[in-house]
């Protein structure tokens, strides 16, 4: 999905004069997402966090092919009602080794709970393909670029495959060891996987790249399913927020999750879904509602069996091998929610 080139914007989300009265300098982010229906969720707290500035979003094959997710980003952005946009690139299309697999039967047809597919009463689509306002560059090379503009500033904020991330890094390791930290969403510990029994869908769609950056040296977080799978966005609960709000971003945000709750509805027995990918969002603006530990994380990427699997001994009462990675193993699932709607609602 090619367009006319997106200058790098200002926009660091609303920001009141409160927001800023006595806050920590903003944190530099760029979000690599496989625009989903939870990554949908992710960029609008992204960019309604006050301590976060989105240098840019960058697209990559995952939940539904990369030139879907990259028009689900844009689309995203939209439904915000913005003036201004962050920079925008496509990514990724192709995992670094294995075949892609997608998750589009979990998220629809077009990654983004078939909105694409609502009409208005003359036949109209509810949710038109958006402007194509995604710079010339490639993601990986803006990755490198941004790596380079701002070292030891920038956090990675990846919340879909690895596969963008990694390829910076083979092409560029100088430059993206100047990376400040790697906040991922991805990987099951103690908890069965959501593809296989023992793997989680962001790390078995690439796993040769999950081990790569782990494997590299810069500080990476890693928020699994063990925590997000704790967090459950209700039906019940966003009816209840949203309330009598007719605004686009209240029936976007009831429109985008329908599909995914009609999902979990027949497969998980409740009428909800989880926002795995906000979490990382949460975790870098709000450190205490999550607890972490240091461990040794490696990646199985040649079983049959338990390809994708994420391996790491989290008891804090055994030695350990020297750590790669914290691991995100708690957080306060409810006062979290309440965060979550807060910002994307700007109830507060």
């Amino acid at each position: 999905m090619r367009g006319e080139p997106c200058r790098l914007s200002n926009f660091v989300g609303r920001v009141s004069k409160s927001d800023t009265h006595g806050m920590k300098p903003m944190q530099r982010i760029l979000l690599d997402t496989d625009t989903g229906v939870d990554d949908a969720l992710a960029i609008l707290l992204a960019l309604n966090s006050p301590e976060l500035r989105v240098e840019a979003i960058t697209s990559v094959s995952g939940n539904v092919h990369v030139n879907l997710c990259t028009r689900n980003l844009l689309m995203t952005l939209e439904a915000m009602g913005l003036s201004e946009y962050p920079i925008c690139a496509k990514g990724e299309s192709q995992p670094l080794v294995k075949p892609l697999v997608t998750a589009a039967h979990v998220h629809g047809s077009d990654g983004l709970g078939d909105v694409t597919q609502l009409l208005r009463d003359d036949g109209s689509r509810l949710y038109p393909d958006p402007k194509p306002r995604v710079a010339a560059i490639p993601a990986v090379d803006l990755i490198i670029d941004l790596a380079g503009q701002y070292p030891d500033e920038l956090v990675l904020v990846p919340v879909g495959p690895l596969t963008n991330i990694a390829k910076a890094i083979i092409k560029h390791p100088a430059r993206m060891r100047r990376i400040r930290e790697i906040v991922l969403m991805g990987g099951a510990f103690e908890t069965y996987g959501n593809v296989t029994t023992t793997a989680e869908f962001n790390i078995f769609a690439d796993p040769h790249a999950a081990q790569l950056v782990l494997d590299f040296g810069v500080p990476v977080t890693v928020v699994p399913l063990d925590v997000t799978h704790q967090v459950i966005l209700t039906g019940k609960h966003l009816d209840a927020e949203i309330g009598e709000r007719g605004d686009r971003l209240s029936q976007f945000l009831r429109d985008v999750t329908r599909a995914t709750m009609e999902y979990h509805q027949s497969n998980e027995r409740f009428y909800g879904t989880y926002i795995h990918d906000a979490l990382p969002i949460g975790l870098l603006t709000h450190p205490e509602f999550f607890e972490t530990v240091e461990a040794f994380v490696q990646v199985e990427t040649s079983s049959d069996l338990t390809q994708g699997m994420t391996i790491a001994d989290l008891r804090s009462e055994r030695p350990r091998p020297k750590p790669n990675a914290q691991v995100c193993v708690g957080v306060n699932a409810e006062t979290f929610l309440q965060h979550f709607f807060d910002r994307i609602l700007q109830l507060n």
